[in-house]
């Protein structure tokens, strides 16, 4: 066990990994993003031990950090005295800041809003993308740091043309997906050192270190729903926005009535309140209208993808990617399939599944990865904002 931990610490302080200023490591200030789970506290508590100057940092992120503390939650008010204790404990400073505003503002009100509008919104994206990878980061270089680390499943691979995002090691762990929109210019001041290892190979370390949060679950559940009633935080944030409307089949047929869109997502098939004598699905949403459509299976298979706010993170332009092979996730839990880019008759671009995906939904993420197996790097992604059965677009270069 031993030799098994040391090479798991020689992995996640690599200097090819850590990509930091050469030099005496105690001269070198490291800020740690600490949830207070296990990830975050063995980055510390590695950075710490290799001598480097760390400073630990928890956002209070919503409820003044007094969240349900419940088994499989995130951000609850325990998890902000979990990281205080871990830096005490590792002999480091840690502070407390409050970003409630911020994250109610840039992610709170926009998971409303999307419910509200038909959409799936994924916040744990937008929380990465504005409040820890802008507004934290902007602190952490506001602290004299040369580094934000977190404790993501994720590598960041330096080359001679750049930095590359790259999937973690433990494919199960991976949270590459959730990081996409993450910039060049954020990627060449984070760092992650837990990349490269297994998750089973961090709870060992956190044994061996001694770390309280060794045993502690992970998060399953978006921080801000901890019991997953996304409906019910529409509602208190929209109190009386949600309209009743009809459940009308794909054929055309009003099958029954809805009390609000926010109680349904693209793929459901459980609780829709009608039957008729085979499976339905919700295949699509018009909030516009207050109409909930169902179908069979089928319908929910879906070819195209038009998509907003891409994120590129690939070497090549974007104005030539027309036609050219990808692999694409619409969902976190699912391996990358294949497809390829294509323009609308405007020249934005979109993606083609070559083999078509179900219960795809307007308000997901799209991630691209290099199509060569194991699509270990990260080409960037966008949000979907349509989705299509067929695409028949001409032959035309991408503009945006």
């Amino acid at each position: 066990m031993t030799d098994i931990l040391e090479r798991a610490r020689a992995r996640a302080l690599d200097p090819a990994v850590l990509d930091l200023p050469p030099g005496d490591p105690s001269k070198t200030r490291i800020v740690v993003a600490m949830s207070g789970g296990v990830d975050s506290t063995v980055t510390a508590a590695l950075l710490k031990g290799a001598g480097y100057d760390v400073i630990g940092i928890t956002l209070q992120l919503y409820d003044h950090g007094a969240a349900i503390a419940r088994k499989g939650a995130c951000c609850a008010g325990d998890d902000i005295h979990d990281a205080r204790q871990a830096a005490e404990r590792l002999g480091f400073p840690h502070y407390v800041l409050d970003y409630e505003g911020r994250f109610s503002e840039a992610v709170m009100e926009e998971f409303a809003d999307s419910y509200l509008a038909g959409r799936t919104p994924i916040p744990c994206i937008r929380c990465n993308q504005t409040v820890k990878f802008a507004d934290l980061l902007r602190t952490a270089k506001d602290l004299g740091a040369v580094a934000l680390a977190t404790g993501h499943y994720v590598r960041r691979v330096k080359t001679n043309d750049g930095v590359q995002l790259h999937r973690a090691v433990d494919a199960k762990k991976d949270q590459s997906y959730f990081l996409f929109a993450t910039t060049p210019e954020q990627l060449a001041f984070l760092r992650f050192p837990l990349g490269g290892l297994q998750k089973d190979e961090v709870r060992a370390l956190a044994t061996d270190l001694g770390l309280a949060a060794a045993d502690k679950p992970d998060s399953q559940d978006i921080c801000f729903v901890p019991d997953g009633n996304y409906a019910a935080i529409v509602e208190r944030l929209r109190p009386g926005a949600a309209r009743p409307g009809d459940i009308v089949h794909v054929d055309g047929r009003v099958l029954g009535q809805h009390k609000g869109v926010i109680h349904y997502t693209v793929g459901q098939r459980r609780g829709l309140g009608v039957a008729l004598g085979a499976p339905l699905y919700v295949v699509r949403l018009d909030a516009a209208k207050a109409q909930v459509f169902v179908g069979p299976r089928e319908a929910l298979l879906v070819a195209g993808l038009s998509l907003r706010e891409v994120n590129w993170l690939g070497d090549e332009d974007m104005a030539a990617l027309d036609g050219t092979p990808v692999a694409v996730k619409v969902r976190s839990t699912r391996p990358p399939v294949p497809a390829h880019f294509a323009c609308n008759e405007s020249g934005a671009l979109q993606v083609m599944l070559d083999h078509g995906d179900e219960g795809v939904a307007p308000g997901q993420a799209c991630v691209f990865y290099e199509p060569e197996a194991p699509h270990a790097r990260v080409l960037g992604g966008g949000w979907i904002s349509q989705t299509q059965k067929m695409l028949n677009m001409p032959t035309r270069r991408c503009t945006t």
